[in-house]
């Protein structure tokens, strides 16, 4: 807590209830929930919240990199309160998604720049396939 608390004083920015709440959620979770869900988990606690606060807090906790937004291609944005680069693998048949932390895919930039005239600084890896659960059915 005494992150965001930092973070939120160096950059003049107001730490509000709402936004503690959305990033205390995230951090609390190995999910990768989008707004909705976020919205649906914190309604019991927080009555009064609605979902564009929800997404004013998740836009401004990615903006100070509290927050990483991922896009695996369903159309919105899931929130991982792990910031650190790492890629991610999502389940076709129920849409789960779940961290790949211990893939390290630094090489993958070097071989990038091997294939280009770019100097390549980070990247962007979603896998994709079937979840254990889904496995089972």
């Amino acid at each position: 807590m005494d992150n965001i608390t930092a973070i939120f004083k160096e950059k003049k920015l107001k730490l509000t209830p709402q936004r503690i709440a959305v990033y205390k959620y995230l951090k609390g979770t190995k999910e990768h929930p989008s707004a909705e869900v976020i919205y649906k988990a914190l309604q019991t606690e927080y009555p009064t919240m609605s979902l564009a606060t929800v997404y004013k807090a998740l836009k401004t906790l990615v903006e100070v990199g509290l927050v990483q937004e991922i896009n695996v291609g369903e159309g919105n944005f899931r929130y991982d309160g792990t910031v650190s680069e790492h890629p991610h693998v999502q389940c076709i048949n129920c849409t789960r998604v779940d961290d790949l932390s211990e893939l390290d895919l630094t090489s993958l930039n070097v071989e990038a720049e091997k294939h280009s005239k770019y100097k390549v600084f980070s990247n962007k890896v979603y896998f994709y396939g079937v979840c254990d659960d889904c496995q089972q059915k």
